[in-house]
Protein backbone atom coordinates (compact mmCIF):
# COMPACT_ATOMS: atom_id res chain seq x y z
CA UNK A 1 0.00 0.00 0.00
CA UNK A 2 1.43 3.39 -0.94
CA UNK A 3 1.84 6.00 1.73
CA UNK A 4 0.02 9.32 1.26
CA UNK A 5 1.72 12.55 2.26
CA UNK A 6 -0.45 15.54 3.04
CA UNK A 7 0.45 18.40 0.70
CA UNK A 8 -0.47 22.07 0.74
CA UNK A 9 -3.46 22.81 -1.47
CA UNK A 10 -2.59 24.34 -4.86
CA UNK A 11 -3.25 28.05 -5.31
CA UNK A 12 -5.12 29.52 -8.25
CA UNK A 13 -5.35 33.04 -9.66
CA UNK A 14 -8.13 34.51 -11.84
CA UNK A 15 -6.60 35.81 -15.09
CA UNK A 16 -8.83 37.22 -17.84
CA UNK A 17 -11.87 35.33 -16.65
CA UNK A 18 -10.01 32.00 -16.46
CA UNK A 19 -8.03 30.11 -13.82
CA UNK A 20 -4.26 29.94 -13.81
CA UNK A 21 -2.82 27.14 -11.70
CA UNK A 22 0.07 28.06 -9.41
CA UNK A 23 2.56 25.63 -7.88
CA UNK A 24 1.76 24.39 -4.33
CA UNK A 25 3.05 26.57 -1.47
CA UNK A 26 6.29 25.28 -0.04
CA UNK A 27 6.19 23.91 3.50
CA UNK A 28 8.03 26.01 6.09
CA UNK A 29 11.59 24.84 6.61
CA UNK A 30 12.36 23.52 10.08
CA UNK A 31 14.09 25.96 12.41
CA UNK A 32 17.84 25.49 12.49
CA UNK A 33 18.86 25.45 16.14
CA UNK A 34 22.31 26.31 17.44
CA UNK A 35 24.11 23.14 18.50
CA UNK A 36 27.53 24.50 19.39
CA UNK A 37 27.20 27.64 21.51
CA UNK A 38 27.11 27.65 25.32
CA UNK A 39 23.83 26.38 26.75
CA UNK A 40 22.07 28.56 29.32
CA UNK A 41 19.25 27.69 31.67
CA UNK A 42 16.02 29.70 31.68
CA UNK A 43 12.87 29.96 33.73
CA UNK A 44 9.85 30.03 31.40
CA UNK A 45 6.34 30.86 32.57
CA UNK A 46 3.11 29.21 31.37
CA UNK A 47 -0.46 29.22 32.50
CA UNK A 48 -0.56 26.98 35.60
CA UNK A 49 -1.85 23.57 34.63
CA UNK A 50 -0.50 23.71 31.05
CA UNK A 51 0.14 20.15 29.91
CA UNK A 52 3.74 18.98 29.78
CA UNK A 53 3.31 17.88 26.16
CA UNK A 54 2.41 21.45 25.16
CA UNK A 55 5.47 22.73 26.99
CA UNK A 56 7.70 20.19 25.26
CA UNK A 57 6.27 21.15 21.88
CA UNK A 58 6.83 24.88 22.30
CA UNK A 59 10.32 24.51 23.71
CA UNK A 60 11.38 22.18 20.89
CA UNK A 61 9.94 24.53 18.27
CA UNK A 62 11.94 27.42 19.73
CA UNK A 63 15.23 25.61 20.17
CA UNK A 64 14.96 24.71 23.83
CA UNK A 65 14.87 21.51 25.84
CA UNK A 66 13.00 20.90 29.07
CA UNK A 67 15.04 20.43 32.25
CA UNK A 68 12.05 20.37 34.59
CA UNK A 69 8.42 21.41 34.56
CA UNK A 70 6.41 22.42 37.60
CA UNK A 71 2.92 22.20 36.19
CA UNK A 72 1.23 23.21 39.44
CA UNK A 73 2.67 26.70 39.09
CA UNK A 74 3.20 26.79 35.32
CA UNK A 75 6.97 27.21 35.44
CA UNK A 76 9.35 25.32 33.16
CA UNK A 77 13.11 25.16 33.46
CA UNK A 78 14.59 25.03 29.98
CA UNK A 79 18.02 24.89 28.40
CA UNK A 80 18.97 26.45 25.08
CA UNK A 81 22.09 27.27 23.09
CA UNK A 82 20.28 29.82 20.93
CA UNK A 83 21.17 33.43 21.68
CA UNK A 84 17.62 34.45 20.70
CA UNK A 85 15.77 31.84 22.79
CA UNK A 86 14.35 34.47 25.16
CA UNK A 87 13.07 36.48 22.20
CA UNK A 88 11.53 33.37 20.66
CA UNK A 89 9.65 32.56 23.85
CA UNK A 90 8.90 36.16 24.78
CA UNK A 91 10.98 38.56 26.86
CA UNK A 92 8.30 38.74 29.55
CA UNK A 93 8.07 34.94 29.80
CA UNK A 94 11.69 33.78 29.84
CA UNK A 95 14.82 34.73 31.77
CA UNK A 96 18.32 33.35 32.28
CA UNK A 97 20.44 34.57 35.17
CA UNK A 98 23.42 32.64 33.85
CA UNK A 99 23.21 34.33 30.46
CA UNK A 100 22.85 37.72 32.13
CA UNK A 101 26.02 37.12 34.12
CA UNK A 102 27.94 35.93 31.07
CA UNK A 103 26.70 38.83 28.92
CA UNK A 104 27.64 41.43 31.51
CA UNK A 105 30.92 39.76 32.39
CA UNK A 106 29.78 40.10 35.99
CA UNK A 107 31.57 38.27 38.74
CA UNK A 108 29.50 38.91 41.84
CA UNK A 109 27.29 36.71 43.92
CA UNK A 110 24.93 37.21 46.79
CA UNK A 111 27.04 34.88 48.95
CA UNK A 112 30.11 36.76 47.80
CA UNK A 113 28.62 39.88 49.33
CA UNK A 114 28.23 37.98 52.59
CA UNK A 115 31.81 36.71 52.49
CA UNK A 116 33.17 40.24 52.71
CA UNK A 117 31.56 40.45 56.16
CA UNK A 118 32.61 37.07 57.47
CA UNK A 119 34.95 36.70 60.41
CA UNK A 120 36.87 33.70 59.08
CA UNK A 121 38.71 32.79 62.27
CA UNK A 122 38.10 29.18 63.32
CA UNK A 123 38.44 27.51 66.67
CA UNK A 124 39.09 23.83 67.22
CA UNK A 125 36.19 21.73 68.45
CA UNK A 126 37.70 21.37 71.90
CA UNK A 127 36.50 22.41 75.33
CA UNK A 128 33.17 24.06 76.03
CA UNK A 129 32.11 26.44 73.26
CA UNK A 130 28.84 27.39 74.93
CA UNK A 131 30.50 30.35 76.68
CA UNK A 132 31.27 31.83 73.26
CA UNK A 133 27.70 31.59 71.97
CA UNK A 134 26.57 35.08 72.96
CA UNK A 135 24.05 34.98 70.12
CA UNK A 136 22.22 32.07 71.72
CA UNK A 137 22.14 33.80 75.08
CA UNK A 138 20.70 36.93 73.44
CA UNK A 139 17.60 35.03 72.33
CA UNK A 140 17.39 32.80 75.43
CA UNK A 141 18.12 29.62 73.52
CA UNK A 142 20.00 27.84 76.36
CA UNK A 143 16.99 28.22 78.67
CA UNK A 144 14.68 27.08 75.87
CA UNK A 145 16.85 23.99 75.25
CA UNK A 146 16.34 22.91 78.85
CA UNK A 147 12.60 22.91 78.36
CA UNK A 148 12.17 21.71 74.78
CA UNK A 149 14.51 21.07 71.84
CA UNK A 150 11.99 20.58 69.06
CA UNK A 151 10.41 17.57 67.35
CA UNK A 152 12.01 15.02 65.04
CA UNK A 153 8.82 15.17 63.00
CA UNK A 154 9.70 18.74 61.98
CA UNK A 155 12.18 19.27 59.15
CA UNK A 156 13.67 22.66 58.37
CA UNK A 157 14.70 23.11 54.76
CA UNK A 158 18.04 24.91 54.49
CA UNK A 159 18.12 26.44 51.01
CA UNK A 160 21.79 27.25 50.76
CA UNK A 161 25.21 25.95 49.64
CA UNK A 162 24.74 22.46 51.09
CA UNK A 163 25.20 20.94 54.54
CA UNK A 164 28.12 18.79 55.64
CA UNK A 165 26.34 15.65 56.86
CA UNK A 166 29.52 14.38 58.56
CA UNK A 167 30.01 17.36 60.86
CA UNK A 168 29.71 16.21 64.50
CA UNK A 169 27.15 18.93 65.24
CA UNK A 170 24.94 17.98 62.29
CA UNK A 171 25.22 14.29 61.51
CA UNK A 172 22.31 13.42 63.81
CA UNK A 173 20.09 16.15 62.39
CA UNK A 174 20.49 15.77 58.63
CA UNK A 175 17.71 13.99 56.74
CA UNK A 176 19.22 12.54 53.53
CA UNK A 177 15.88 11.34 52.20
CA UNK A 178 14.51 14.89 52.28
CA UNK A 179 17.62 16.56 50.85
CA UNK A 180 18.19 17.49 47.21
CA UNK A 181 20.42 19.42 44.89
CA UNK A 182 18.52 22.10 42.96
CA UNK A 183 21.36 23.78 41.06
CA UNK A 184 20.03 22.78 37.62
CA UNK A 185 16.44 23.64 38.47
CA UNK A 186 15.51 19.96 38.70
CA UNK A 187 15.83 18.09 42.02
CA UNK A 188 18.73 15.65 42.28
CA UNK A 189 18.58 13.26 45.23
CA UNK A 190 22.15 12.00 45.08
CA UNK A 191 24.15 12.90 48.22
CA UNK A 192 26.83 14.56 46.12
CA UNK A 193 24.26 16.99 44.71
CA UNK A 194 23.34 18.47 48.09
CA UNK A 195 26.75 18.29 49.79
CA UNK A 196 28.83 21.49 50.07
CA UNK A 197 31.67 21.97 47.62
CA UNK A 198 33.08 25.49 47.54
CA UNK A 199 31.26 27.08 50.50
CA UNK A 200 30.66 26.27 54.17
CA UNK A 201 27.91 28.91 54.35
CA UNK A 202 25.03 26.40 54.47
CA UNK A 203 26.76 24.30 57.12
CA UNK A 204 27.20 27.36 59.34
CA UNK A 205 23.52 28.28 58.90
CA UNK A 206 22.43 24.70 59.65
CA UNK A 207 24.43 24.59 62.90
CA UNK A 208 22.68 27.70 64.19
CA UNK A 209 19.27 26.15 63.55
CA UNK A 210 19.73 22.61 64.85
CA UNK A 211 23.36 21.77 65.58
CA UNK A 212 24.38 19.82 68.67
CA UNK A 213 27.85 18.61 69.67
CA UNK A 214 28.08 17.76 73.41
CA UNK A 215 31.81 17.09 73.15
CA UNK A 216 32.41 20.65 72.00
CA UNK A 217 29.69 22.25 74.10
CA UNK A 218 27.99 23.60 70.99
CA UNK A 219 24.19 23.71 70.72
CA UNK A 220 21.89 25.35 68.18
CA UNK A 221 18.40 26.70 68.76
CA UNK A 222 16.29 23.63 67.98
CA UNK A 223 18.59 20.57 68.12
CA UNK A 224 15.63 18.22 68.24
CA UNK A 225 14.42 18.99 64.71
CA UNK A 226 15.62 17.56 61.41
CA UNK A 227 17.44 19.42 58.64
CA UNK A 228 17.12 19.01 54.88
CA UNK A 229 19.98 20.23 52.72
CA UNK A 230 18.45 21.87 49.64
CA UNK A 231 21.38 23.12 47.62
CA UNK A 232 20.57 26.21 45.56
CA UNK A 233 24.01 27.85 45.44
CA UNK A 234 26.29 26.86 42.58
CA UNK A 235 30.07 26.56 42.80
CA UNK A 236 30.50 30.18 41.67
CA UNK A 237 28.31 31.35 44.53
CA UNK A 238 25.24 32.25 42.45
CA UNK A 239 21.62 31.53 43.30
CA UNK A 240 19.69 31.74 40.04
CA UNK A 241 15.87 31.81 39.78
CA UNK A 242 15.60 28.22 38.53
CA UNK A 243 17.41 26.90 41.61
CA UNK A 244 15.18 28.85 43.97
CA UNK A 245 12.02 27.68 42.18
CA UNK A 246 13.18 24.08 42.52
CA UNK A 247 13.98 24.62 46.22
CA UNK A 248 10.65 26.16 47.17
CA UNK A 249 8.63 23.55 45.29
CA UNK A 250 10.72 20.80 46.91
CA UNK A 251 9.99 22.27 50.34
CA UNK A 252 6.27 22.34 49.58
CA UNK A 253 6.12 18.78 48.32
CA UNK A 254 8.06 17.45 51.31
CA UNK A 255 6.06 19.27 53.96
CA UNK A 256 8.79 21.38 55.53
CA UNK A 257 7.04 23.73 57.96
CA UNK A 258 10.01 26.14 57.83
CA UNK A 259 12.74 27.03 55.34
CA UNK A 260 15.73 29.31 55.82
CA UNK A 261 16.90 31.48 52.93
CA UNK A 262 20.14 33.32 53.70
CA UNK A 263 20.63 34.78 50.23
CA UNK A 264 19.06 36.90 47.54
CA UNK A 265 18.50 35.71 44.01
CA UNK A 266 21.12 36.58 41.41
CA UNK A 267 22.42 38.28 39.43
CA UNK A 268 20.55 41.47 40.26
CA UNK A 269 19.76 42.53 43.79
CA UNK A 270 16.36 43.84 42.65
CA UNK A 271 14.05 42.17 40.15
CA UNK A 272 11.33 44.34 38.61
CA UNK A 273 7.99 42.69 37.96
CA UNK A 274 7.19 44.80 34.87
CA UNK A 275 10.54 44.75 33.09
CA UNK A 276 11.54 42.34 30.26
CA UNK A 277 13.35 39.29 31.60
CA UNK A 278 12.96 40.39 35.20
CA UNK A 279 9.20 39.87 34.92
CA UNK A 280 9.63 36.16 34.19
CA UNK A 281 12.11 35.65 37.04
CA UNK A 282 9.96 37.58 39.50
CA UNK A 283 6.80 35.72 38.54
CA UNK A 284 8.42 32.28 38.57
CA UNK A 285 9.85 32.82 42.06
CA UNK A 286 6.64 34.44 43.30
CA UNK A 287 4.60 31.45 42.16
CA UNK A 288 7.00 28.97 43.76
CA UNK A 289 6.99 30.80 47.10
CA UNK A 290 3.22 31.24 47.06
CA UNK A 291 2.82 27.54 46.25
CA UNK A 292 5.03 26.62 49.21
CA UNK A 293 3.09 28.94 51.53
CA UNK A 294 -0.19 27.38 50.42
CA UNK A 295 1.30 23.98 51.25
CA UNK A 296 2.20 24.90 54.82
CA UNK A 297 5.73 26.33 54.52
CA UNK A 298 6.90 29.43 56.39
CA UNK A 299 9.85 30.87 54.48
CA UNK A 300 12.35 32.92 56.50
CA UNK A 301 14.79 35.21 54.67
CA UNK A 302 17.78 37.43 55.35
CA UNK A 303 17.23 41.16 54.87
CA UNK A 304 20.56 41.69 53.06
CA UNK A 305 23.90 43.28 53.86
CA UNK A 306 23.94 46.54 51.89
CA UNK A 307 23.07 48.78 54.83
CA UNK A 308 20.26 50.63 53.06
CA UNK A 309 16.50 51.10 53.34
CA UNK A 310 15.10 48.67 50.81
CA UNK A 311 11.82 50.59 50.59
CA UNK A 312 13.44 53.81 49.32
CA UNK A 313 16.20 52.40 47.12
CA UNK A 314 16.07 53.80 43.57
CA UNK A 315 18.93 51.92 41.91
CA UNK A 316 20.20 48.35 41.85
CA UNK A 317 23.81 48.25 43.07
CA UNK A 318 24.51 45.05 41.10
CA UNK A 319 22.83 45.79 37.80
CA UNK A 320 22.54 49.47 36.86
CA UNK A 321 18.80 49.94 36.38
CA UNK A 322 16.12 52.06 38.08
CA UNK A 323 14.25 50.58 41.03
CA UNK A 324 10.68 51.50 41.92
CA UNK A 325 7.75 50.00 43.83
CA UNK A 326 7.37 47.25 41.22
CA UNK A 327 10.84 45.92 42.08
CA UNK A 328 11.98 43.82 45.00
CA UNK A 329 14.79 41.75 46.47
CA UNK A 330 13.90 38.08 46.09
CA UNK A 331 12.82 36.07 47.98
CA UNK A 332 12.06 38.53 50.78
CA UNK A 333 9.88 40.81 48.62
CA UNK A 334 7.21 38.14 48.21
CA UNK A 335 4.17 38.17 50.48
CA UNK A 336 4.35 35.73 53.37
CA UNK A 337 8.16 35.63 53.63
CA UNK A 338 9.52 36.60 57.06
CA UNK A 339 12.35 39.11 56.66
CA UNK A 340 15.09 39.23 59.30
CA UNK A 341 17.49 42.09 60.05
CA UNK A 342 20.70 41.71 62.04
CA UNK A 343 21.89 42.97 65.43
CA UNK A 344 25.34 42.75 66.99
CA UNK A 345 26.48 41.90 70.51
CA UNK A 346 25.19 45.22 71.91
CA UNK A 347 21.73 44.49 70.57
CA UNK A 348 21.62 47.33 68.05
CA UNK A 349 21.34 47.08 64.28
CA UNK A 350 24.44 45.75 62.57
CA UNK A 351 26.10 48.42 60.45
CA UNK A 352 25.68 46.33 57.30
CA UNK A 353 22.07 45.24 57.83
CA UNK A 354 19.38 46.35 55.40
CA UNK A 355 16.27 47.83 56.94
CA UNK A 356 12.92 49.31 55.94
CA UNK A 357 10.59 46.33 55.59
CA UNK A 358 11.51 44.05 58.50
CA UNK A 359 9.48 41.46 60.41
CA UNK A 360 11.91 40.50 63.19
CA UNK A 361 15.56 40.87 64.09
CA UNK A 362 18.16 38.36 65.35
CA UNK A 363 21.89 38.14 66.10
CA UNK A 364 24.05 38.43 62.99
CA UNK A 365 27.10 40.08 64.52
CA UNK A 366 28.92 43.34 63.91
CA UNK A 367 32.66 43.98 64.06
CA UNK A 368 31.94 47.32 65.73
CA UNK A 369 30.09 45.61 68.60
CA UNK A 370 32.83 43.64 70.34
CA UNK A 371 31.94 41.16 73.10
CA UNK A 372 34.02 41.15 76.28
CA UNK A 373 36.89 38.69 76.60
CA UNK A 374 35.71 35.10 76.76
CA UNK A 375 32.22 35.83 75.39
CA UNK A 376 33.14 34.83 71.86
CA UNK A 377 33.95 36.57 68.58
CA UNK A 378 32.01 39.54 67.19
CA UNK A 379 30.26 37.26 64.72
CA UNK A 380 28.06 34.29 65.69
CA UNK A 381 29.86 30.99 66.19
CA UNK A 382 28.66 27.88 64.38
CA UNK A 383 29.78 24.76 62.54
CA UNK A 384 32.02 24.93 59.49
CA UNK A 385 32.55 22.27 56.86
CA UNK A 386 36.27 21.76 57.17
CA UNK A 387 37.40 19.05 59.57
CA UNK A 388 34.44 19.27 61.91
CA UNK A 389 35.60 22.62 63.27
CA UNK A 390 33.73 25.76 64.30
CA UNK A 391 34.03 29.32 63.08
CA UNK A 392 32.29 32.67 63.13
CA UNK A 393 30.55 34.61 60.37
CA UNK A 394 28.74 37.94 60.31
CA UNK A 395 25.76 38.89 58.18
CA UNK A 396 22.00 38.88 57.95
CA UNK A 397 22.68 35.37 56.64
CA UNK A 398 23.50 34.48 60.24
CA UNK A 399 20.51 36.36 61.68
CA UNK A 400 17.95 34.58 59.50
CA UNK A 401 18.64 31.04 60.83
CA UNK A 402 18.18 32.29 64.38
CA UNK A 403 14.64 33.26 63.43
CA UNK A 404 14.15 30.02 61.50
CA UNK A 405 15.30 28.03 64.53
CA UNK A 406 12.76 29.75 66.78
CA UNK A 407 10.09 29.16 64.13
CA UNK A 408 11.06 25.46 64.17
CA UNK A 409 10.45 25.32 67.93
CA UNK A 410 7.02 26.87 67.41
CA UNK A 411 6.25 24.48 64.55
CA UNK A 412 7.25 21.59 66.82
CA UNK A 413 4.87 22.70 69.55
CA UNK A 414 1.99 23.42 67.21
CA UNK A 415 2.12 20.66 64.61
CA UNK A 416 0.35 21.50 61.38
CA UNK A 417 -0.01 25.16 62.22
CA UNK A 418 -0.53 27.25 59.04
CA UNK A 419 2.43 29.47 58.10
CA UNK A 420 0.43 32.66 58.53
CA UNK A 421 -0.27 31.80 62.16
CA UNK A 422 3.26 30.55 62.71
CA UNK A 423 4.52 33.92 61.48
CA UNK A 424 2.17 35.71 63.90
CA UNK A 425 3.49 33.64 66.80
CA UNK A 426 7.08 34.33 65.81
CA UNK A 427 6.56 38.09 65.57
CA UNK A 428 4.16 38.29 68.50
CA UNK A 429 6.58 36.63 70.92
CA UNK A 430 9.58 38.70 69.85
CA UNK A 431 11.04 41.14 72.39
CA UNK A 432 10.35 44.75 71.27
CA UNK A 433 13.42 46.81 70.39
CA UNK A 434 12.99 50.59 70.24
CA UNK A 435 14.61 52.81 67.67
CA UNK A 436 17.83 54.45 68.90
CA UNK A 437 17.21 58.13 69.54
CA UNK A 438 20.32 58.95 67.53
CA UNK A 439 19.15 57.12 64.39
CA UNK A 440 16.83 59.23 62.25
CA UNK A 441 16.49 56.45 59.68
CA UNK A 442 14.84 54.17 62.23
CA UNK A 443 11.13 54.93 62.22
CA UNK A 444 8.15 53.40 63.98
CA UNK A 445 7.24 52.17 67.47
CA UNK A 446 9.10 49.53 69.46
CA UNK A 447 6.63 46.87 68.35
CA UNK A 448 7.02 47.55 64.64
CA UNK A 449 9.84 49.69 63.30
CA UNK A 450 12.06 49.89 60.25
CA UNK A 451 15.20 48.53 61.98
CA UNK A 452 13.93 45.68 64.13
CA UNK A 453 10.40 44.95 62.93
CA UNK A 454 8.40 43.41 65.78
CA UNK A 455 11.56 42.81 67.81
CA UNK A 456 14.27 40.31 68.71
CA UNK A 457 13.19 36.67 68.38
CA UNK A 458 12.84 34.82 71.68
CA UNK A 459 13.39 31.04 71.84
CA UNK A 460 12.27 30.72 75.46
CA UNK A 461 8.90 32.33 74.79
CA UNK A 462 8.49 29.96 71.85
CA UNK A 463 8.58 26.90 74.12
CA UNK A 464 6.44 28.22 76.97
Amino acid sequence: MSRLRRMAAPLALVVGGGLLAVAPAAEAAPVACDTTSTAYTYVVTYQPGTRASAVDKELAAKCGTKVAYYGEIGVAIASSRNADFQQKIGVYRAYSGGKDVASAGAARSSLGAVRTLEDTQSVAAEGDLSAQQWDMKAIHAPEANKKYQGSRSVTVGVLDSGIDATHPALKAAISPSESAGCITGAPDLSPASWAPTTSDHGTHVAGTIAGKDPAAGFTGIAPGVRLASVKVVNDDGYIFPESAVCGFVWAAKHGFPVTNNSYYIDPGMFFCSKEPGDAAAYEAVRRAITYSTHHGVLNVSAAGNSGFDTTTQTTDPNRPHPVDKTCGILPKAIDGVVTVSSVGYAGTKSSFSNYGSIDVTAPGGDFAQTPPAGAGPSCPLSSTVFGGLYGSKCGTSMASPHAAGVAALLASRFRGIPPQLLSRFLTGEADPVSCPTTEATCTGPARDNSYYGHGLVNALDAVH
